[in-house]
């Protein structure tokens, strides 16, 4: 198998920056070529020199239609690499990226200029979904003066739970906090959740589990019966809309509770239960695990789905 790495984004992302900087790693100076397929053209170009020296070859493509496997079969058999890089073209609908079967994606990354994400979000939504939907690691850069990452955060997050989420600014990383962000107070033991609040907390629970250890939630949930959960477990959890109206998912985590058998699948439960961190198979280690206080049913909320946008 071909190993190839995606770097896709908009026009000035920062995907050069980015690839330029990964070719001047010592740990990227391996045998073998390494074929750059460059798929538009922006202001920053590659510097030759650091092309020789980590013996990449590029190769512009400049029609999306001309992205396609007989092509990159065709330079994979003129260049013969041991790796490929592809700088995507962030107009081009990545869910219409076809790769020759023998091509394995090991990373996929994505960056964004923070400073222009809330145009491309409101604009490009569904473009911008596609591209960091199975992203790896989501890189905001040019974060400078941007005040309110946290949102920022929270839309990509509600697209893909799983990514790695990482803010630049002109000084590096930045390592922030955003609990001053949350819609409910962390130094109460209990939590009561609306629709909002619900949708913020099952987030920020996947990146910061340790603010929520402990404490007691109250919220409105659908009743979500997987077969393949033990006797005594059910999922209370919202249907949310995380990028249009065709894009739905469920978000909910485990929860344990000894009347789940007498629960019916979609029925509306208000539910209040403490937050564990324990060892579940879906997760292939630790994470979220709820333990139900009380489940009562209760009447289908006026709002049924969240929103992030």
């Amino acid at each position: 198998m071909k190993p190839v790495y995606i770097i896709n984004g908009f026009l000035e992302s920062g995907k050069t920056e980015f690839i330029t900087f990964t070719l001047e790693q010592p740990y990227f100076h391996i045998k073998g070529k390494t074929l750059l397929l460059l798929c538009e053209e922006g202001e920053n170009e590659y510097d030759e020199a650091l092309l020789k020296k980590s013996r990449t070859v590029l190769e512009l493509i400049e029609k999306e239609e001309d992205f396609n496997s007989s092509i990159l079969i065709e330079l994979e058999k003129k260049y013969k690499p041991e790796r490929i890089i592809v700088e995507y073209n962030g107009m081009w609908n990545f869910k219409n990226m076809k790769l020759p079967w023998h091509w394995k994606v090991e990373q996929q990354i994505t960056t964004i200029d923070a400073s222009t994400f809330p145009m491309y979000f409101t604009n490009m939504r569904s473009l911008l979904a596609e591209m960091i939907r199975k992203s790896e690691m989501i890189i905001f850069n040019r974060c400078d003066g941007v005040e309110d990452l946290g949102t920022y955060k929270r839309n990509v997050k509600a697209i893909n739970a799983k990514a790695d989420i990482i803010f630049e600014d002109a000084n590096g990383e930045i390592n922030e906090i955003f609990e001053e962000d949350l819609p409910y107070d962390l130094q109460q033991d209990n939590l009561e959740l609306d629709n909002y609040g619900y949708g913020i907390w099952y987030l920020d629970s996947l990146d910061h589990l340790e603010r929520y250890i402990g404490k007691t939630v109250t919220f409105t949930a659908m009743v979500l019966k997987p077969e393949t959960f033990p006797k005594g477990y059910f999922v209370p959890g919202r249907m949310a809309m995380t990028c249009c109206a065709d894009d739905m998912a469920f978000l909910g985590f485990a929860c344990e509770y000894e009347g789940a058998d007498s629960l019916e699948q979609k029925q509306w439960v208000k539910v209040t239960a403490k937050v564990a961190k324990e060892y579940w198979a879906d997760y292939n280690g630790e994470g979220p695990i709820l333990h139900a206080v009380s489940v009562k049913e209760t009447q289908v909320p006026k709002e049924s789905i969240i929103s992030f946008t």
